[in-house]
């Protein structure tokens, strides 16, 4: 994960992943079929713990905060999710691909409903379309690892520590919906 995250799929190589994993290159294709079969591999794995990430019942500001600590929590994962939105980690069949954005498109559309839901139960302001809340909030969220520097500049923090985490955590909410505070 660690060298896809830091090189994509085009500049990752199965000899640094194995160093990194401390096994036999070799290894790689036994269990994976190659550098290809690893990627759909943590895919997989991604799908499983994005499952997990938000209860389906979760208010708009849990959701924001699980979301946020599951992208800066796990970075290289986050990187890789960028890398992807990039075109650098291709699918091993083109069925793939097209089921894998058809599968982003449905989830983009019901995440857009579910925002429209929460603005007509009061949860989130109705002066911001739901698509434009859905795309900030993706980018202040993914803030802290595609652009770092901004934020270490901006805030005079370390993009991923707990401060930066409340603090984009709590504008978020202030932005986008209701507060406690």
């Amino acid at each position: 994960m660690t060298e896809f995250g830091a090189k994509g799929y085009a500049g990752a190589r199965t000899a640094a992943i194995a160093v990194r994993a401390g096994v036999n290159q070799q290894l790689i294709s036994y269990h994976f079929g190659g550098k290809q079969g690893l990627l759909e591999e943590l895919r997989r794995r991604w799908q499983e713990i994005e499952a997990s990430i938000v209860a389906p019942d979760a208010s708009f500001e849990d959701s924001v905060a699980g979301y946020l600590d599951a992208t800066l929590d796990r970075p290289d994962w986050a990187r890789l999710m960028v890398w992807q939105s990039l075109g650098d980690c291709p699918f091993a069949e083109p069925q793939d691909q097209q089921r894998f954005a058809a599968n982003q498109r449905a989830r983009m559309t019901a995440a857009v409903e579910q925002l429209g839901a929460r603005q007509q139960a009061g949860e989130i302001t109705e002066e911001i379309d739901p698509e434009f809340a859905l795309l900030v909030a993706y980018a202040v969220v993914f803030s802290p690892i595609t652009m770092p520097q901004f934020v270490r500049d901006i805030f005079a923090d370390e993009p991923l520590s707990p401060q930066i985490r409340r603090r984009l955590h709590r504008q978020l909410i202030k932005l986008l919906g209701t507060t406690k505070d």
